[in-house]
């Protein structure tokens, strides 16, 4: 299949507080480093940066420390190019 746009991050969104201290990226190599931005869930708009960590077996990412989400907020995981 063939789609005409795909983002190069992941976005995760929550409706209620939530503590993360992983969280599971599809279709991305172990090793692999992301970076973590809060951004605007309305607009999308980077607001910093969380973290920093690197994926694991199966595509999860373990966090050093758990961030803390509140309802209505919003990161993305952005694999850094090898």
């Amino acid at each position: 299949m063939t789609f005409l746009y795909e983002d190069p991050y992941f976005t995760f969104s929550f409706d209620d507080d939530r503590i993360i201290p992983r969280f599971h990226l599809e279709g991305i190599e172990v090793g692999r480093r992301v970076n973590l931005f809060r951004i605007d869930p309305g607009t999308g708009e980077r607001l910093g940066l969380l973290a920093q960590a690197t994926v694991s077996g199966g595509g999860w990412v373990d966090l050093l420390e758990p961030i803390i989400v509140r309802a209505g907020e919003a990161f993305i995981a952005v694999p850094v190019p090898a």
